[in-house]
């Protein structure tokens, strides 16, 4: 690619097919003004590497006449010989002369990035498989031929000469990170309240550089996160991480690296690379390049001032003097820490500068003992579990203030750890922090404890002289009384004036026990405040006596119990409303159970037909409030016919049995037309809609003719009849049947079972056989299995049922039976 389409010149404007759809041709005179634009770049970039090439030059020539002892000529001379014997240009030879002769970090970083690339050349180029995913290896290993040190230390010096971040910015990225596959940089400077502003940026639109001018602290970004954890943070892709970024919407699947760039432990700023393709895991070769590139961008930042807006007046840092007169206007106790470097520049603690006046030693040492020492010299503790010289440290390097409550200090004194709790404080100030700590006061903590528990509870206490007629409240006792706190207190003699007149009796004998007794006393009373309002207060206090058993004075406190007499109250009337509601419960059960007991008694006179006998029971619910709908009845007819017929209306208590009563004389009165059982439901079921306020009942009714031996019957949603016969028992076949004031009108049908010697029939209600935990016909299955075999006598049949019944509902059970010969 021709340097003309690197910069977008003509060459590159045109289309395609060689066609210039916006009319931009080199013989054009907008063509003739990009193709001179397109020179003059050109031009200015050659010669910035030209003049960064004779610094480093220049550099190397000083270096032969401080190692030769030789003029600069005869450096010169010697430089051009050597390079010409190795084979190299001068440029290159320079470079290492440089790297010899300095040893520094960029030194160490180009060795090992020079053994890397020739690793890679000596192996072959590989296959790129993953889509551009090894951009930067690749970019490294071509960027061999053009010099890797000359490069870095081109890098360098450009950097350096730089009169400002935007330079720096440029040269950073066309001098060591375009080969290595960037396409783009950011600078950030951290500022001292922990924000980030963008000073200098490549490869980015200068709009898209304009939206990201200032960053607010405490919002995530990628240099944030670079900021916050004081270490190189290296993304394969920046939509991967969710964090917004300049150059988002340029690059958003490119890879990011963010490195802090800072010198003797205070980070100053980041560096910010963006690539266009994701970034794969790079070697460590890379990673310690891109770190000295950030170490270039700190000293840039070290001096980098905030521009002012217009009208902004400038802001001066505290020096360490003007930090000391603030620690010593402090209420609380402060220390002046400066950083303390060791020989290679880097931050291994911190110097006690200053103390201020109000200092205390959680040891309890004098203050000359601990100004002027080291931070862990004084306090070795402080690098435990506390963490208090990481968050120092933490603070100097990002310029985050910060504070924590409750903080346990602990202090060697002749090794012994002596401890304390403190809430702590640390802000940086220029190049100096101050740690402010404030011990917790056992007293003061207990205090501030009684206070807020006397708030909580409504609680004023008070104390009268009775010598010097002193009295002293605290505040809530003048909140409890409505009275401002710069009033008089009210002596205990006065205290029924301001009391209800019907508790003068209770606040006589509180007085008495308390006065003339000498003994505890207690009394509750209405307070009648001057705003009108009344409020209940229970009083305590005790007498306190003098060495010859006088009476000195009295303390005491009063509570408002207004909140917790209100309650009683409501809970008095509560209790009385439950009491009335369950009297009317228990009644209403028992005139229930009365009429349900009247209508059908637990035992009924036996039914005497020939042939045929006949035995009824009713087990009433074993609860009275559960007292049910649950009905019987046989009777004999005129017709000489036997009426059978069992219901269940839905429901418990009165309503329940009252329905009860209407259905079942209706259907007595009803089968005297010599109506068939399915007729017969089917009128019940329009009494049961119109005539009962729409309750809903299920039934079986049967007619049992004694002459043929049958049973004529149906069924209005009920469980059938159950025959045994012999060894088995077994349901009558299903017959149709809705439930009783479902509709106005339906029709039920019949079905007629033959019947011989010894057959027992059973109607029932379903309080014999329902459980919660299982379906109806498995409960019905149980009761055939407990009909067989079959007892001597219908009665002990019937009891027998009742005996061994499973249900669990609590429900009242009907039982009507028949057997025949």
């Amino acid at each position: 690619m021709s340097a003309s389409e690197r910069s977008g010149g003509p060459a590159g404007a045109l289309g395609r097919d060689g066609s210039d759809p916006v009319g931009l041709t080199p013989l054009s005179p907008v063509g003739r003004l990009a193709a001179t634009v397109d020179r003059l770049s050109r031009e200015v970039r050659a010669a910035q590497a030209e003049a960064e090439g004779r610094a480093l030059i220049e550099l190397a020539k000083g270096i032969l006449v401080a190692r030769l002892g030789c003029g600069p000529a005869e450096a010169a001379r010697q430089l051009a010989e050597l390079a010409e014997q190795s084979q190299v240009t001068p440029l290159e030879f320079a470079v290492d002369v440089i790297n010899q002769a300095a040893r520094d970090r960029m030194s160490e970083v180009t060795d090992a990035f020079l053994a890397a690339t020739a690793a890679v050349r000596t192996a072959g180029p590989e296959e790129d498989t993953d889509g551009g995913a090894t951009a930067g290896a690749g970019a490294g290993a071509e960027a061999v031929a053009e010099s890797a040190a000359v490069r870095l230390r081109a890098a360098e010096s450009g950097a350096l000469a730089a009169n400002d971040t935007q330079a720096v910015a440029d040269a950073l990225l066309e001098q060591a990170l375009r080969p290595l596959g960037a396409v783009a940089v950011a600078i950030w400077a951290a500022g001292y309240d922990g924000s980030l502003t963008l000073v200098g940026s490549a490869g980015f639109p200068p709009a898209e550089a304009a939206r990201w001018r200032y960053v607010p602290p405490d919002v995530a970004t990628v240099a944030r996160c670079a900021l916050t954890e004081r270490s190189g943070q290296w993304f394969a892709s920046l939509a991967g991480t969710g964090l917004p970024s300049v150059g988002r919407h340029q690059y958003p699947d490119g890879g990011r690296v963010a490195v802090p760039a800072g010198t003797g432990g205070r980070i100053h700023g980041v560096l910010e690379i963006a690539w266009p393709v994701p970034l794969a895991p790079q070697p460590p070769q890379v990673v310690r390049q891109v770190e000295a590139l950030a170490e270039l961008c700190a000293h840039t930042l070290e001096s980098y001032t905030p521009p002012r807006e217009p009208g902004q007046e400038p802001r001066a840092m505290p020096d360490a003097v003007e930090l000391m007169d603030l620690a010593d206007g402090l209420h609380d106790p402060a220390l002046v820490l400066v950083p303390h470097l060791d020989a290679a520049g880097h931050l291994a603690d911190f110097r006690i500068q200053h103390v201020n006046k109000r200092f205390m030693d959680p040891a309890g040492r004098p203050r000359a003992v601990v100004g002027g020492a080291l931070l862990l010299e004084a306090y070795p503790m402080a690098a435990g579990d506390s963490e208090l010289f990481r968050s120092v440290e933490r603070v100097y390097a990002t310029g985050e203030p910060f504070r924590a409550r409750h903080m346990n200090l602990t202090a060697l004194v002749d090794q012994v750890p002596l401890s304390a709790v403190a809430d702590i404080s640390v802000s940086r100030h220029g190049n100096a922090v101050l740690l402010i700590w404030r011990i917790e006061d056992e007293t003061a903590r207990l205090a501030s404890l009684l206070q807020h528990a006397q708030r909580l509870g409504r609680i004023g206490g008070f104390e009268e002289n009775l010598l010097t007629g002193e009295i002293t409240w605290n505040g809530q006792l003048f909140d409890l009384y409505g009275r401002p706190h710069t009033s008089t207190p009210v002596p205990l003699e006065e205290l029924a004036a301001h009391a209800h007149p019907d508790d003068a009796v209770a606040i006589g004998r509180f007085l008495r026990t308390l006065l003339h007794h000498r003994r505890p006393a207690s009394a509750a009373f209405r307070l009648r405040r001057p705003d009108g309002v009344t409020r209940h207060v229970r009083v305590v206090a005790e007498p306190v006596l003098d060495t010859d058993d006088r009476l000195l004075l009295v303390r005491g406190a009063c509570q408002d119990i207004s909140a917790q007499h209100w309650t009683e109250v409501a809970l008095a009337a509560t209790r009385d409303q439950l009491a009335h509601t369950e009297q009317q419960a228990i009644e209403r059960a028992r005139l229930t159970l009365q009429l349900q007991h009247a209508i059908m008694p637990p035992e009924q006179t036996p039914l005497r037909v020939p042939d045929l006998q006949v035995a009824v029971r009713y087990r009433p619910a074993e609860t009275e409030q559960l007292v049910g709908g649950d009905w019987y009845d046989a009777v004999m007819l005129p017709s000489g016919r036997v009426l059978l017929c069992v219901g269940d209306v839905a429901g418990h208590g009165i309503e329940a049995a009252t329905s009860m009563v209407v259905l079942r004389n209706a259907l007595r009165g009803l089968a005297v037309t010599g109506a068939g059982p399915g007729q017969l439901l089917s009128w019940l079921n329009i009494v049961a809609h119109h005539l009962t306020g729409g309750v809903t009942a299920t039934a079986v009714c049967g007619l049992y003719d004694p002459a043929r031996r049958t049973l004529r019957w149906a069924r209005a949603g009920h469980l059938p009849p159950v025959l045994v016969r012999g060894p088995g028992a077994a349901p009558l076949p299903l017959v149709k049947g809705m439930l009783l004031g479902a509709v106005a009108e339906t029709a039920y049908e019949e079905a007629e079972a033959e019947l011989a010697a010894g057959d027992t029939l059973l109607m029932y209600t379903d309080g014999l056989i329902e459980r919660r935990d299982r379906p109806v016909e498995e409960a019905l299955t149980q009761l055939l299995s407990t009909v067989r075999p079959t007892p001597s006598t219908l009665d002990q049949h019937l009891d027998r049922l009742l005996t061994y019944s499973r249900s669990d509902t609590d429900d009242d059970t009907c039982l009507v039976g028949i057997r025949v010969g």
